[in-house]
């Protein structure tokens, strides 16, 4: 999975906010999302993202699978990252 041409990706204090460009439509990020999308955005899957999520985050793995895979749905139908 990958950002599609033409999001931008900010951080921020509280996480990240995505922009696409192309429609003006943006995402806000807490920092659990922000940490997902920019494994996303450096090409990494989503299994990376989980990872990342447990060392970083008091969480467990069924939890973070569930909530990576729950944004990147969200994210795949608003076209905002291409599977």
């Amino acid at each position: 999975m990958k950002l599609r041409q033409g999001v931008a990706l900010t951080t921020t204090e509280y996480g990240a906010v995505l922009l696409d460009e192309r429609s003006g439509t943006y995402w806000q990020l807490n920092e659990c999302g922000a940490v997902v999308v920019n494994a996303l955005a450096e090409g990494r899957g989503r299994e990376a993202a989980v990872e990342r999520l447990l060392a970083e985050f008091d969480v467990g793995r069924a939890e973070a699978e569930a909530d990576v895979e729950e944004l990147t749905r969200q994210l795949v139908e608003a076209e905002i990252v291409s599977p």
